[in-house]
Protein backbone atom coordinates (compact mmCIF):
# COMPACT_ATOMS: atom_id res chain seq x y z
CA UNK A 1 0.00 0.00 0.00
CA UNK A 2 1.28 3.46 -0.85
CA UNK A 3 0.05 7.01 -1.30
CA UNK A 4 -1.44 7.59 -4.75
CA UNK A 5 -1.25 11.37 -4.72
CA UNK A 6 1.41 13.90 -3.81
CA UNK A 7 0.99 15.91 -0.60
CA UNK A 8 0.47 19.07 -2.64
CA UNK A 9 -2.76 17.68 -4.10
CA UNK A 10 -4.37 16.27 -0.92
CA UNK A 11 -6.15 18.61 1.51
CA UNK A 12 -8.20 18.13 4.70
CA UNK A 13 -10.92 20.18 6.33
CA UNK A 14 -13.17 19.63 9.37
CA UNK A 15 -16.29 21.10 7.77
CA UNK A 16 -18.86 18.29 7.28
CA UNK A 17 -21.76 18.48 9.80
CA UNK A 18 -23.43 15.28 8.59
CA UNK A 19 -20.60 12.80 9.13
CA UNK A 20 -20.28 10.55 12.18
CA UNK A 21 -17.50 8.19 13.22
CA UNK A 22 -19.54 5.73 15.30
CA UNK A 23 -22.60 4.56 13.38
CA UNK A 24 -22.72 1.42 15.51
CA UNK A 25 -23.81 3.52 18.49
CA UNK A 26 -27.28 3.74 16.94
CA UNK A 27 -28.15 0.03 17.42
CA UNK A 28 -26.13 -0.17 20.64
CA UNK A 29 -28.02 2.68 22.29
CA UNK A 30 -31.30 1.32 20.95
CA UNK A 31 -30.46 -2.03 22.56
CA UNK A 32 -29.74 -0.33 25.90
CA UNK A 33 -33.08 1.46 25.71
CA UNK A 34 -34.94 -1.74 24.84
CA UNK A 35 -33.41 -3.35 27.92
CA UNK A 36 -34.52 -0.41 30.11
CA UNK A 37 -31.16 1.00 31.15
CA UNK A 38 -32.39 4.65 31.20
CA UNK A 39 -35.53 3.74 33.13
CA UNK A 40 -33.65 1.62 35.67
CA UNK A 41 -31.14 4.39 36.36
CA UNK A 42 -33.90 7.00 36.66
CA UNK A 43 -35.83 4.82 39.12
CA UNK A 44 -32.95 3.62 41.27
CA UNK A 45 -30.29 6.36 41.28
CA UNK A 46 -31.44 9.32 43.36
CA UNK A 47 -28.64 11.88 43.71
CA UNK A 48 -30.58 14.07 46.10
CA UNK A 49 -28.72 16.97 47.63
CA UNK A 50 -26.14 17.23 44.84
CA UNK A 51 -25.06 20.81 44.23
CA UNK A 52 -25.37 22.78 40.98
CA UNK A 53 -27.82 20.30 39.47
CA UNK A 54 -25.21 17.54 39.27
CA UNK A 55 -27.78 14.94 40.27
CA UNK A 56 -30.45 15.82 37.73
CA UNK A 57 -31.20 13.68 34.66
CA UNK A 58 -29.19 10.74 35.97
CA UNK A 59 -30.55 8.56 33.17
CA UNK A 60 -29.32 10.84 30.37
CA UNK A 61 -25.92 11.25 32.01
CA UNK A 62 -25.44 7.54 32.63
CA UNK A 63 -26.44 6.79 29.04
CA UNK A 64 -23.95 9.39 27.78
CA UNK A 65 -21.15 7.77 29.78
CA UNK A 66 -22.03 4.23 28.69
CA UNK A 67 -22.35 5.25 25.02
CA UNK A 68 -18.99 7.02 25.17
CA UNK A 69 -17.41 3.93 26.71
CA UNK A 70 -18.92 1.70 24.00
CA UNK A 71 -17.28 4.00 21.45
CA UNK A 72 -13.95 3.55 23.23
CA UNK A 73 -13.72 6.47 25.68
CA UNK A 74 -11.38 5.73 28.60
CA UNK A 75 -11.52 9.05 30.47
CA UNK A 76 -14.00 11.79 31.26
CA UNK A 77 -12.55 14.11 28.61
CA UNK A 78 -12.80 11.27 26.05
CA UNK A 79 -16.58 11.29 26.45
CA UNK A 80 -16.57 14.32 24.14
CA UNK A 81 -16.38 11.74 21.35
CA UNK A 82 -20.20 11.85 21.39
CA UNK A 83 -20.41 15.50 20.33
CA UNK A 84 -18.92 15.40 16.85
CA UNK A 85 -20.47 15.82 13.41
CA UNK A 86 -24.05 14.69 13.08
CA UNK A 87 -24.35 12.62 16.27
CA UNK A 88 -26.53 15.27 18.00
CA UNK A 89 -29.00 14.78 15.13
CA UNK A 90 -29.33 11.09 16.05
CA UNK A 91 -29.28 11.31 19.85
CA UNK A 92 -30.85 13.65 22.34
CA UNK A 93 -29.60 14.47 25.81
CA UNK A 94 -25.85 14.16 25.12
CA UNK A 95 -24.02 15.79 28.03
CA UNK A 96 -20.67 17.57 27.99
CA UNK A 97 -17.68 15.90 29.72
CA UNK A 98 -17.59 18.61 32.39
CA UNK A 99 -21.23 17.88 33.24
CA UNK A 100 -20.57 14.14 33.35
CA UNK A 101 -17.54 14.67 35.60
CA UNK A 102 -19.68 16.68 38.06
CA UNK A 103 -22.30 13.93 37.93
CA UNK A 104 -19.77 11.24 38.85
CA UNK A 105 -18.26 13.31 41.66
CA UNK A 106 -21.73 13.75 43.18
CA UNK A 107 -21.90 10.02 43.99
CA UNK A 108 -21.71 8.77 47.55
CA UNK A 109 -21.23 5.08 48.35
CA UNK A 110 -24.99 4.71 48.72
CA UNK A 111 -25.49 6.13 45.25
CA UNK A 112 -22.89 3.71 43.88
CA UNK A 113 -24.90 0.85 45.37
CA UNK A 114 -28.03 2.23 43.69
CA UNK A 115 -26.19 2.32 40.36
CA UNK A 116 -24.96 -1.24 40.88
CA UNK A 117 -28.53 -2.36 41.50
CA UNK A 118 -29.62 -0.74 38.23
CA UNK A 119 -26.68 -2.35 36.40
CA UNK A 120 -27.54 -5.82 37.72
CA UNK A 121 -31.17 -5.46 36.63
CA UNK A 122 -30.05 -4.21 33.22
CA UNK A 123 -27.75 -7.22 32.81
CA UNK A 124 -30.68 -9.54 33.52
CA UNK A 125 -32.80 -7.71 30.92
CA UNK A 126 -29.94 -7.82 28.43
CA UNK A 127 -29.53 -11.56 28.88
CA UNK A 128 -33.28 -12.15 28.51
CA UNK A 129 -33.56 -9.96 25.41
CA UNK A 130 -30.53 -11.28 23.53
CA UNK A 131 -29.89 -14.78 24.92
CA UNK A 132 -26.44 -13.56 25.91
CA UNK A 133 -26.10 -16.31 28.54
CA UNK A 134 -27.67 -19.58 27.30
CA UNK A 135 -30.13 -21.20 29.68
CA UNK A 136 -29.91 -24.59 28.00
CA UNK A 137 -26.27 -25.32 28.89
CA UNK A 138 -25.91 -27.89 31.65
CA UNK A 139 -23.16 -26.09 33.56
CA UNK A 140 -22.68 -22.38 34.28
CA UNK A 141 -19.40 -21.04 35.62
CA UNK A 142 -19.21 -18.04 37.93
CA UNK A 143 -15.67 -16.67 38.18
CA UNK A 144 -14.49 -14.15 40.77
CA UNK A 145 -11.15 -12.36 40.59
CA UNK A 146 -9.53 -9.02 41.28
CA UNK A 147 -6.91 -6.72 39.81
CA UNK A 148 -4.95 -3.72 41.00
CA UNK A 149 -5.37 -0.84 38.56
CA UNK A 150 -2.32 1.39 38.74
CA UNK A 151 -2.98 5.08 39.31
CA UNK A 152 -0.61 8.00 39.49
CA UNK A 153 -0.41 10.52 42.27
CA UNK A 154 -1.29 10.13 45.96
CA UNK A 155 -4.23 12.55 45.70
CA UNK A 156 -6.60 9.84 44.45
CA UNK A 157 -8.77 8.68 47.33
CA UNK A 158 -8.09 5.08 48.31
CA UNK A 159 -4.94 4.80 46.21
CA UNK A 160 -2.26 2.86 48.07
CA UNK A 161 0.34 0.13 47.67
CA UNK A 162 -0.74 -3.50 47.81
CA UNK A 163 0.77 -6.86 46.92
CA UNK A 164 1.73 -5.62 43.43
CA UNK A 165 4.01 -2.97 44.97
CA UNK A 166 2.47 -0.25 42.78
CA UNK A 167 0.11 2.53 43.81
CA UNK A 168 -3.37 1.67 42.68
CA UNK A 169 -7.02 0.93 43.36
CA UNK A 170 -8.07 -2.71 43.73
CA UNK A 171 -11.27 -3.82 41.98
CA UNK A 172 -13.14 -7.12 42.01
CA UNK A 173 -15.36 -8.49 39.27
CA UNK A 174 -17.58 -11.56 39.01
CA UNK A 175 -18.38 -13.01 35.61
CA UNK A 176 -20.77 -15.69 34.37
CA UNK A 177 -20.08 -17.89 31.35
CA UNK A 178 -20.85 -21.25 29.85
CA UNK A 179 -18.95 -23.44 27.43
CA UNK A 180 -20.77 -21.76 24.53
CA UNK A 181 -20.69 -18.07 25.47
CA UNK A 182 -18.18 -15.40 26.39
CA UNK A 183 -17.98 -14.03 29.96
CA UNK A 184 -20.57 -11.49 31.12
CA UNK A 185 -19.91 -9.28 34.15
CA UNK A 186 -22.56 -9.67 36.86
CA UNK A 187 -20.99 -7.79 39.79
CA UNK A 188 -18.21 -5.28 40.49
CA UNK A 189 -16.69 -3.63 43.52
CA UNK A 190 -13.89 -1.10 43.97
CA UNK A 191 -11.64 -1.25 47.05
CA UNK A 192 -8.59 0.68 48.22
CA UNK A 193 -5.28 -0.39 46.73
CA UNK A 194 -4.01 -2.18 49.82
CA UNK A 195 -7.11 -4.37 50.19
CA UNK A 196 -6.50 -8.11 50.05
CA UNK A 197 -7.73 -9.92 46.95
CA UNK A 198 -10.36 -11.85 48.89
CA UNK A 199 -11.64 -8.98 51.05
CA UNK A 200 -15.44 -8.72 50.74
CA UNK A 201 -15.53 -11.62 48.27
CA UNK A 202 -18.32 -13.53 50.02
CA UNK A 203 -20.80 -10.64 49.98
CA UNK A 204 -19.98 -9.76 46.36
CA UNK A 205 -20.40 -13.41 45.40
CA UNK A 206 -23.83 -13.54 47.04
CA UNK A 207 -24.94 -10.54 44.97
CA UNK A 208 -23.55 -12.11 41.79
CA UNK A 209 -25.22 -15.46 42.38
CA UNK A 210 -28.55 -13.76 43.03
CA UNK A 211 -28.15 -11.93 39.69
CA UNK A 212 -27.34 -15.17 37.86
CA UNK A 213 -30.44 -16.82 39.27
CA UNK A 214 -32.48 -13.72 38.38
CA UNK A 215 -31.44 -14.29 34.76
CA UNK A 216 -33.54 -17.44 34.90
CA UNK A 217 -30.57 -19.81 34.97
CA UNK A 218 -31.49 -23.06 36.69
CA UNK A 219 -28.47 -25.09 35.55
CA UNK A 220 -25.73 -26.32 37.84
CA UNK A 221 -23.48 -23.42 38.87
CA UNK A 222 -19.80 -23.83 39.74
CA UNK A 223 -17.94 -20.95 41.38
CA UNK A 224 -14.27 -20.79 40.38
CA UNK A 225 -11.54 -18.72 42.00
CA UNK A 226 -7.84 -18.69 42.72
CA UNK A 227 -6.24 -19.36 46.10
CA UNK A 228 -6.85 -15.80 47.36
CA UNK A 229 -10.55 -16.72 47.66
CA UNK A 230 -10.07 -20.00 49.49
CA UNK A 231 -11.92 -19.17 52.70
CA UNK A 232 -14.74 -20.55 54.80
CA UNK A 233 -16.80 -17.43 54.04
CA UNK A 234 -16.66 -18.02 50.28
CA UNK A 235 -17.46 -21.72 50.64
CA UNK A 236 -20.33 -20.91 53.02
CA UNK A 237 -21.72 -18.39 50.50
CA UNK A 238 -21.63 -21.10 47.82
CA UNK A 239 -23.28 -23.71 50.03
CA UNK A 240 -25.98 -21.26 51.17
CA UNK A 241 -26.77 -20.36 47.55
CA UNK A 242 -26.94 -24.02 46.56
CA UNK A 243 -24.02 -23.88 44.12
CA UNK A 244 -20.78 -25.82 43.88
CA UNK A 245 -17.24 -24.50 44.10
CA UNK A 246 -13.81 -25.07 42.59
CA UNK A 247 -11.16 -23.09 44.47
CA UNK A 248 -7.40 -23.12 44.09
CA UNK A 249 -5.55 -23.81 47.34
CA UNK A 250 -2.15 -22.66 48.53
CA UNK A 251 0.18 -25.55 49.32
CA UNK A 252 0.36 -25.26 53.10
CA UNK A 253 1.72 -27.77 55.60
CA UNK A 254 -1.71 -29.38 56.02
CA UNK A 255 -2.14 -29.71 52.26
CA UNK A 256 1.36 -31.16 51.85
CA UNK A 257 0.56 -33.80 54.45
CA UNK A 258 -2.57 -34.74 52.49
CA UNK A 259 -0.61 -34.98 49.24
CA UNK A 260 1.87 -37.40 50.82
CA UNK A 261 -1.02 -39.82 51.45
CA UNK A 262 -1.82 -40.11 47.73
CA UNK A 263 -0.72 -43.53 46.50
CA UNK A 264 1.77 -43.51 43.64
CA UNK A 265 -0.53 -45.61 41.44
CA UNK A 266 -3.38 -43.10 41.93
CA UNK A 267 -1.78 -40.52 39.61
CA UNK A 268 -3.30 -40.18 36.14
CA UNK A 269 -1.18 -38.74 33.30
CA UNK A 270 -2.74 -35.84 31.35
CA UNK A 271 -1.63 -33.91 28.30
CA UNK A 272 -2.54 -30.25 27.88
CA UNK A 273 -4.28 -29.34 24.64
CA UNK A 274 -1.95 -26.33 24.49
CA UNK A 275 1.35 -26.10 26.30
CA UNK A 276 1.09 -24.09 29.52
CA UNK A 277 3.78 -21.54 30.38
CA UNK A 278 5.37 -22.15 33.78
CA UNK A 279 6.70 -18.85 35.19
CA UNK A 280 8.82 -20.50 37.86
CA UNK A 281 10.44 -23.04 35.57
CA UNK A 282 10.53 -20.55 32.65
CA UNK A 283 9.40 -23.16 30.17
CA UNK A 284 6.29 -24.55 28.52
CA UNK A 285 4.70 -27.61 30.10
CA UNK A 286 2.66 -29.97 27.94
CA UNK A 287 2.04 -32.85 30.32
CA UNK A 288 1.41 -33.50 34.01
CA UNK A 289 -0.24 -35.97 36.40
CA UNK A 290 -3.39 -35.55 38.46
CA UNK A 291 -4.93 -37.31 41.45
CA UNK A 292 -7.57 -36.66 44.09
CA UNK A 293 -8.12 -37.36 47.76
CA UNK A 294 -10.86 -36.48 50.29
CA UNK A 295 -9.98 -33.46 52.41
CA UNK A 296 -11.62 -31.52 55.24
CA UNK A 297 -10.89 -27.80 55.13
CA UNK A 298 -11.23 -24.99 57.66
CA UNK A 299 -10.84 -27.26 60.69
CA UNK A 300 -9.53 -24.30 62.70
CA UNK A 301 -12.92 -22.57 62.32
CA UNK A 302 -16.23 -23.34 64.00
CA UNK A 303 -17.53 -26.82 63.31
CA UNK A 304 -20.32 -25.46 61.12
CA UNK A 305 -17.66 -24.25 58.66
CA UNK A 306 -15.78 -27.56 58.43
CA UNK A 307 -16.09 -28.62 54.80
CA UNK A 308 -15.24 -32.01 53.36
CA UNK A 309 -14.76 -32.21 49.61
CA UNK A 310 -12.21 -33.38 47.05
CA UNK A 311 -8.64 -32.17 46.89
CA UNK A 312 -7.54 -32.41 43.26
CA UNK A 313 -3.77 -32.25 42.86
CA UNK A 314 -1.86 -31.64 39.65
CA UNK A 315 1.86 -32.29 39.71
CA UNK A 316 4.44 -31.17 37.16
CA UNK A 317 8.06 -32.24 37.04
CA UNK A 318 10.37 -29.67 38.58
CA UNK A 319 13.47 -29.39 36.42
CA UNK A 320 15.14 -26.45 38.13
CA UNK A 321 16.58 -27.51 41.53
CA UNK A 322 17.21 -23.86 42.46
CA UNK A 323 13.45 -23.29 42.57
CA UNK A 324 12.86 -25.80 45.38
CA UNK A 325 11.68 -23.90 48.49
CA UNK A 326 13.73 -24.32 51.66
CA UNK A 327 12.55 -27.24 53.76
CA UNK A 328 10.50 -28.80 50.95
CA UNK A 329 13.19 -30.76 49.13
CA UNK A 330 11.82 -34.18 50.12
CA UNK A 331 8.32 -33.48 48.83
CA UNK A 332 9.06 -31.08 46.02
CA UNK A 333 12.43 -32.30 44.79
CA UNK A 334 10.82 -33.85 41.70
CA UNK A 335 7.33 -32.35 41.44
CA UNK A 336 5.54 -29.02 41.70
CA UNK A 337 1.99 -29.27 42.97
CA UNK A 338 -1.11 -27.25 42.08
CA UNK A 339 -4.15 -27.92 44.24
CA UNK A 340 -7.91 -27.44 43.81
CA UNK A 341 -10.58 -27.87 46.47
CA UNK A 342 -13.91 -28.74 44.86
CA UNK A 343 -17.26 -30.39 45.47
CA UNK A 344 -18.22 -30.58 41.79
CA UNK A 345 -19.72 -33.81 40.52
CA UNK A 346 -17.40 -34.06 37.56
CA UNK A 347 -14.80 -36.76 37.26
CA UNK A 348 -11.16 -36.06 37.98
CA UNK A 349 -10.14 -35.65 34.34
CA UNK A 350 -13.09 -33.30 33.76
CA UNK A 351 -12.87 -31.19 36.91
CA UNK A 352 -9.18 -30.31 36.66
CA UNK A 353 -9.23 -28.72 33.17
CA UNK A 354 -12.56 -27.04 33.97
CA UNK A 355 -10.91 -25.22 36.82
CA UNK A 356 -7.95 -24.13 34.70
CA UNK A 357 -10.39 -22.34 32.39
CA UNK A 358 -10.95 -19.86 35.23
CA UNK A 359 -7.97 -18.05 33.69
CA UNK A 360 -10.33 -16.75 30.99
CA UNK A 361 -11.36 -14.02 33.43
CA UNK A 362 -8.01 -12.40 32.64
CA UNK A 363 -9.37 -11.73 29.15
CA UNK A 364 -12.17 -9.69 30.72
CA UNK A 365 -9.58 -7.61 32.58
CA UNK A 366 -7.74 -7.08 29.30
CA UNK A 367 -10.94 -6.00 27.54
CA UNK A 368 -11.84 -3.56 30.31
CA UNK A 369 -8.38 -2.01 30.33
CA UNK A 370 -8.46 -1.77 26.54
CA UNK A 371 -11.47 0.52 26.84
CA UNK A 372 -13.18 2.25 29.76
CA UNK A 373 -10.76 1.06 32.44
CA UNK A 374 -7.76 2.44 30.64
CA UNK A 375 -7.99 4.91 33.53
CA UNK A 376 -9.82 5.38 36.79
CA UNK A 377 -10.27 9.03 35.91
CA UNK A 378 -11.37 10.82 39.07
CA UNK A 379 -9.64 11.82 42.26
CA UNK A 380 -12.77 10.84 44.21
CA UNK A 381 -13.13 7.19 45.23
CA UNK A 382 -16.90 6.95 44.77
CA UNK A 383 -16.69 8.58 41.33
CA UNK A 384 -14.25 5.86 40.30
CA UNK A 385 -16.54 3.21 41.78
CA UNK A 386 -19.41 4.55 39.66
CA UNK A 387 -17.09 4.63 36.63
CA UNK A 388 -16.22 0.95 37.21
CA UNK A 389 -19.92 0.02 37.37
CA UNK A 390 -20.67 1.87 34.14
CA UNK A 391 -17.58 0.34 32.49
CA UNK A 392 -18.93 -3.13 33.25
CA UNK A 393 -22.32 -2.07 31.85
CA UNK A 394 -20.67 -0.84 28.64
CA UNK A 395 -18.70 -4.10 28.40
CA UNK A 396 -21.91 -6.17 28.66
CA UNK A 397 -23.72 -3.94 26.14
CA UNK A 398 -20.85 -4.27 23.66
CA UNK A 399 -20.77 -8.02 24.11
CA UNK A 400 -24.55 -8.22 23.61
CA UNK A 401 -24.22 -6.22 20.38
CA UNK A 402 -21.59 -8.70 19.19
CA UNK A 403 -23.87 -11.59 20.15
CA UNK A 404 -26.66 -10.20 17.97
CA UNK A 405 -24.30 -9.57 15.06
CA UNK A 406 -22.68 -12.96 14.41
CA UNK A 407 -21.28 -16.13 15.92
CA UNK A 408 -17.77 -14.76 15.47
CA UNK A 409 -18.50 -11.46 17.24
CA UNK A 410 -20.33 -13.27 20.05
CA UNK A 411 -16.95 -14.54 21.26
CA UNK A 412 -14.66 -11.81 19.91
CA UNK A 413 -12.86 -9.31 22.10
CA UNK A 414 -14.80 -6.14 22.76
CA UNK A 415 -12.06 -4.16 20.99
CA UNK A 416 -12.74 -6.21 17.87
CA UNK A 417 -16.49 -5.57 18.18
CA UNK A 418 -15.82 -1.82 18.40
CA UNK A 419 -13.61 -1.81 15.29
CA UNK A 420 -15.98 -3.94 13.22
CA UNK A 421 -19.46 -2.87 14.39
CA UNK A 422 -19.33 0.36 16.41
CA UNK A 423 -16.65 2.63 14.96
CA UNK A 424 -18.08 2.72 11.44
CA UNK A 425 -18.08 6.10 9.63
CA UNK A 426 -21.37 7.22 8.10
CA UNK A 427 -22.95 10.22 6.41
CA UNK A 428 -26.42 11.30 7.51
CA UNK A 429 -29.05 12.37 5.00
CA UNK A 430 -32.65 13.37 5.70
CA UNK A 431 -35.69 13.14 3.47
CA UNK A 432 -39.26 11.85 3.39
CA UNK A 433 -39.37 12.29 7.17
CA UNK A 434 -36.59 9.78 7.77
CA UNK A 435 -32.85 9.67 8.35
CA UNK A 436 -30.53 7.43 6.36
CA UNK A 437 -27.00 6.51 7.35
CA UNK A 438 -24.78 6.04 4.31
CA UNK A 439 -22.09 3.52 5.30
CA UNK A 440 -18.88 2.61 3.47
CA UNK A 441 -19.19 0.34 0.45
CA UNK A 442 -17.52 -3.08 0.70
CA UNK A 443 -17.35 -2.91 4.49
CA UNK A 444 -15.91 -6.28 5.41
CA UNK A 445 -18.46 -6.87 8.18
CA UNK A 446 -21.52 -5.48 6.38
CA UNK A 447 -23.62 -8.61 6.90
CA UNK A 448 -22.83 -8.71 10.64
CA UNK A 449 -23.68 -5.03 11.07
CA UNK A 450 -26.92 -5.58 9.15
CA UNK A 451 -27.89 -8.37 11.55
CA UNK A 452 -27.19 -6.11 14.55
CA UNK A 453 -29.07 -3.21 12.96
CA UNK A 454 -32.20 -5.22 12.19
CA UNK A 455 -32.11 -7.11 15.52
CA UNK A 456 -32.64 -3.78 17.31
CA UNK A 457 -35.80 -2.99 15.32
CA UNK A 458 -34.36 -0.83 12.55
CA UNK A 459 -34.47 -1.26 8.78
CA UNK A 460 -31.93 -1.15 5.99
CA UNK A 461 -32.71 0.70 2.74
CA UNK A 462 -33.56 -1.36 -0.30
Amino acid sequence: MKSSHSPATVFAAFDEPNLIAHAGLVPAVRLAERCDLPRLVAEKVKLTGARNGAGTAADAKAMSIVAGMVAGADSIDDLDVLRHGGLPRLFGGIRAPSTLGSFLRAFTWGHVRQLQSAARAFTCNLAAHTGLVPKTDEVVFVDIDSKVKQVYGPAKQGASFGYTKVRGLHFQIVTVKTSTCAPVIVATRLRKGSAGSGKGAASLLREALATVRAMGITAQIIVRADSAYFSHKVVDACRTAGVRFSLAVAVTKTVREAIVNIAEDAWTPIEYTDAVWDDEEERRVSDAEIAEIPFTAFTSKKKQFHTTARLIVRRVKRLNPESVPDGQAELFGVWRHHVIFTDSRFTLVQAEPMHREHAQVEQVFADLEDSALGHLPSGKFTANAAWLTLAATAYNLTRAAGHLASTFHARARTGTIRRHLINIPARITAGARRFTLHLPQRWRWEADFTDLWTATGQRMTT
